[in-house]
């Protein structure tokens, strides 16, 4: 069972994850759908599906007549569509998440490599190596997001990289060209032969490419075009489906026009969710869990009580979803 944290902070709100819940419970789970945000939307087909049955019930010459079988036709070829759009957009979080698990097995691997030297020289030294490591996640969680790291690289950066990182644009490259320069002097103490130093670049070379990767995600949406155009066709649909369906299913009507009118509105919504897995969104990836992951990782194996990296505990805060 996974952990959501959040908090009064609108950075500190993360994805929903909850337990897994049967068939029934599933049915009239709230927080975490995208039903909240499509109720007014419901609430106009369902009207618009009302007026459809007054207007053939009372007037002589019913207006409308469209029948079915357009309807048919244009929702397959509807399906097909948002069945491609939500393919891509998953796959853009599916990837997202890779490179996050991506993230924090490179950061196992170094903090191995580290704590494995032969001669260690100076423990601070390592100690900040370390910390600057899980930095590096926070400095990327924030930079995806828009939001200032600062306050995060406060407490867990040395003083001397946290003023070079400030002055940064990019912190988590900014980051990880000083965990380059440490490994450089190191090696130019000793402690690392010129294979051990190979094999620590390769690791640094794996985060460059998280930070470029997550990069690309977070600044290559979906074409805008394609979006525009899905997004008005299921909308035109849905207000002209009432008037079709009423010739055949009378005051049943409301029910199957909000039932089509909820797949295909509920399939765009969580597309357009997903698409940047980034966010803040409540189905977007969990960066805050897999920050403090990291660092929890981190600090098991440096198992040094004067390793003062601020792990925040993986426990269920006041927002765990148990619905």
């Amino acid at each position: 069972m996974s952990i959501i944290h959040d908090s009064d902070s609108p950075d500190a709100r993360d994805m929903i994850i909850r337990p897994r819940l049967n068939w029934f419970r599933l049915l009239f789970v709230w927080r975490g759908s995208v039903l909240p945000q499509l109720l007014p939307r419901l609430a106009l087909i369902f009207a618009l599906s009302v007026a459809a049955i007054f207007m053939h019930d009372h007037m002589r010459h019913y207006p409308i007549g469209l029948g079915t079988p357009p309807f048919a036709l244009v929702g397959i070829a509807l399906a097909v569509f948002l069945g491609f759009r939500n393919s891509a957009s998953y796959e853009r979080w599916w990837e997202g998440r890779k490179l996050w698990g991506s993230l924090l097995n490179t950061s196992r691997a170094l903090a191995q490599q580290v704590l494995s030297l032969p001669d260690p020289r100076d423990p601070v030294q390592t100690r900040h190596f370390l910390a600057a490591l899980g930095g590096l996640a926070h400095a990327l969680r924030h930079q995806l997001r828009g939001t200032d790291a600062l306050a995060d690289l406060s407490p867990r950066l040395p003083a001397e990289l946290y003023a070079r990182v400030s002055a940064a644009t990019y912190r988590p490259a900014s980051i990880l060209v000083w965990l380059g320069e440490w490994v450089a002097q190191r090696k130019r103490e000793g402690a690392l032969d010129g294979y051990a130093m190979l094999a620590m670049q390769h690791n640094l070379n794996a985060l460059s490419d998280v930070i470029g990767g997550c990069e690309r995600i977070a600044t290559t949406p979906l074409p805008f075009s394609y979006s525009v155009m899905i997004h008005r066709t299921i909308y035109l649909f849905c207000v002209m489906l009432p008037f079709g369906l009423v010739d055949g299913a009378g005051l049943l009507t409301p029910l199957f026009a909000l039932l089509v009118a909820y797949a295909f509105m509920a399939l765009e919504a969580i597309a357009a969710q997903i698409e940047d897995p980034f966010g803040l969104e409540e189905n977007d990836l969990a960066l805050n869990a897999m920050c403090e992951t990291i660092e929890v990782a981190l600090h098991d194996m440096a198992a040094d009580p004067a390793f003062a990296m601020p792990p925040k505990p993986l426990t269920p805060p006041r927002d765990f979803i148990l619905d």
